[in-house]
């Protein structure tokens, strides 16, 4: 299929590309007949995708809680609308009144320029899920474009990005695609930054048998250090026998973004064998928010063998030892005044309520390591997206465009709470995703701020015995 030209696309992966991840695209003149074909297949399996296409009313609630379309106005990406772009072809080869009165219904036939608006629109929602937490009805269109996204992928219509870092994590285990020897080495390294700075001596141990499995994002390698250090500083304060796994050493499951059926599942299993041969009692996970979405809400039911261990969250770790005063911290070292995002994976998607939930949880640390800390407005499960989420980091000009309009709504919060005024805030981002978002944004909306995670914080703010 040549290149769409009538809107904003991610470069696509191509053929060789996608052999990589042992699919053959659908030809161009057979794509319509298959996409039908596999829409009918999700309808049958999925109740929450036939109540999306045929129980909302148009009432618009969800325009005005969408960044997307906040930041760019384009119908196409309210949340109704964009789904309409699929709700229409449902509407014509599923329902009686689409297939006798067509466009006097509001059904359309399926082309092939559908098919590329699908592409479009679908890789411009974030799948934040704050437009089903506003829905009257309980739709939630994030479940639309992750349908829409599948099918495209069997289509063979999926961004480069995507599947480069899905690829990544099937070869060597991790998105980056970092080796196990540049991961011991760089691990290596961090150890003596660690003792250079904080002057303590902190191992990263790599395949050792241990108490605890530690999943790491691999952007903690290369772009997020302190929170990679502040996660070892942590196991090493509370005495804990703790282990990366270099077979899956990445935190990101990158088949949630487009690829359920296998790529996801096919991780789950990694992890599970993994953790089963280091004869581990507890999966400890890191900051990375579509990741723990995934292993958290999912893993039960991808796996067919029996799961022995307890699947934890870093931040919920952190919070139980703060809480039981087993950590001494120094808050006045993170002296700036602080504002903290919260992912939308995390406190939308799979955070129990209550005082000891992951929302809450994030907030015992960030009060107990800094002396400053600023609310957004509005916070926790009403937050709005950072913009990058579900991977939509391109780097093509034109996307790129869109990161920056996806991202003015976040940037508007993080201005009104005034911790860039003076050009020495911290804008905390607890997710690997939400913080690549944000290191340029924050350039690009001139706000004043330093991204950091929150173990970062942890880390600069213990007080060693």
């Amino acid at each position: 299929m040549p290149e769409y030209k009538g809107m904003a696309q991610p470069a696509k992966a191509s053929a060789e590309d996608l052999k990589k991840l042992r699919l053959v695209p659908v030809p161009d003149e057979k794509k319509v007949e298959e996409a039908i074909r596999l829409l009918d297949e999700m309808r049958k399996k999925f109740r929450s995708f036939v109540l999306a296409m045929e129980s909302c009313v148009k009432c618009g609630l969800c325009a005005e809680n969408c960044h997307a379309y906040l930041g760019t106005r384009d119908p196409n990406n309210i949340p109704t609308n964009r789904a309409e772009l699929i709700r229409k072809i449902y509407r014509r080869y599923f329902t009686l009144e689409g297939r006798w009165f067509g466009k006097l219904v509001g059904a359309e036939d399926l082309t092939l320029d559908t098919l590329e608006q699908w592409y479009s629109y679908f890789y411009q929602c974030t799948e934040c899920r704050r437009c089903g937490s506003v829905c009257p009805f309980g739709i939630d269109t994030c479940e639309v474009t992750m349908i829409a996204r599948q099918i495209l992928y069997w289509l063979g219509m999926v961004p480069k990005l995507h599947v480069g870092g899905g690829f990544g994590i099937e070869r060597v285990g991790n998105q980056s695609n970092i080796p196990k020897p540049g991961m011991v080495d760089t691990l290596e390294f961090l150890s003596e930054e660690i003792k250079e700075e904080f002057g303590v001596d902190v191992r990263f141990p790599v395949d050792e048998e241990a108490d605890i499995l530690y999943v790491p994002s691999s952007a903690d390698y290369l772009l997020n250090p302190y929170t990679l250090m502040g996660a070892a500083m942590f196991f090493t304060y509370i005495g804990a026998r703790w282990t990366i796994p270099s077979v899956m050493s990445e935190a990101g499951n990158f088949g949630l973004l487009f690829d359920q059926r296998h790529l996801m599942r096919h991780l789950f299993m990694r992890l599970h064998d993994a953790a089963a041969n280091l004869g581990v009692k507890k999966i400890v996970w890191g900051e990375c928010g579509h990741g723990w979405r995934a292993w958290k809400m999912y893993l039960p039911y991808f796996v067919d063998r029996p799961l022995r261990w307890e699947i934890t969250h870093l931040h919920d770790e952190v919070a139980y030892y703060i809480r039981t005063n087993q950590l001494k911290l120094d808050p006045t070292k993170n002296a700036q005044p602080v504002t903290l995002h919260d992912p939308c994976n995390y406190v939308r998607a799979c955070s129990p309520a209550g005082p000891y939930g992951h929302t809450e949880n994030m907030r015992t640390i960030i009060r107990a390591v800094t002396v400053d800390f600023r609310e957004m407005t509005p916070n926790r499960e009403k937050n709005f997206c950072c913009g990058g989420g579900s991977a939509v980091l391109f780097d093509d000009p034109e996307m790129y465009q869109k990161r920056i309009q996806f991202s003015k709504t976040k940037a508007d919060q993080i201005r009104a709470t005034g911790v860039g005024k003076d050009g020495n805030g911290i804008l905390c981002a607890p997710c690997s995703i939400c913080k690549a978002q944000f290191y340029p944004m924050v350039e690009e909306h001139e706000l004043g701020v330093e991204v950091k995670g929150l173990i970062d914080l942890v880390g600069k703010a213990l007080v060693w015995k």
